[in-house]
């Protein structure tokens, strides 16, 4: 055999060798695979979509599964009847995942001083803490923070985005 053919065999079976299953499990001798070098893979495994599901007790799990937000009227704090629901939700995801410690961040948008809003912002962030003890919540799983309009979503000056602004979040620590 020549140099080329044989350099080429071998690097075909080292990337064999180095091949992952996409279910976890080990492709080397006793495993069940009868996928020989440089055949193709089972069509089981191959069609298999990947898991895009996001882990459990996450920042993403939270966002993707319950909501990490909350949204408050101009100049208010009180929770509406929709920021309860999240809030509820949270509550319930926070017992399945005991092990996680949050912040709330109490964010408002541009009106307003900045000691103004640092202090709204503060009674926002509060309120749904306090929620989150009236359902169960510990206290020592949780934080309290104001950005008041340091951190707004929406840089924009309109309705919209004052809306988007005027917000309590949380935030995994």
């Amino acid at each position: 055999m020549g140099w080329k053919t044989l350099c080429l065999l071998f690097a075909g079976l080292a990337l064999a060798a180095c091949e992952t299953p996409q279910d976890g499990s080990s492709a080397g001798v006793g495993s069940g695979s009868a996928t020989a070098a440089g055949a193709a893979p089972s069509t089981e495994v191959a069609s298999r979509p990947l898991s895009t599901a996001p882990r459990p007790g996450t920042q993403e799990d939270l966002v993707v599964n319950v909501g990490d937000r909350v949204f408050f009227e101009f100049d208010r704090y009180d929770l509406k009847p929709d920021a309860r629901s999240v809030i509820e939700k949270q509550a319930t995801w926070l017992e399945q995942n005991r092990q996680v410690v949050v912040t709330i961040a109490g964010h408002t948008d541009e009106r307003g001083t900045r000691e103004y809003n640092l202090a709204l912002g503060e009674r926002r962030a509060n309120s749904i803490r306090d929620y989150l003890v009236a359902l169960g919540i510990d206290t020592n799983r949780m934080k309290v923070t104001s950005f008041g309009k340091e951190r707004p979503v929406d840089q924009r000056s309109t309705g919209e985005a004052w809306s988007q602004n005027r917000r309590g979040v949380l935030v995994i620590d």
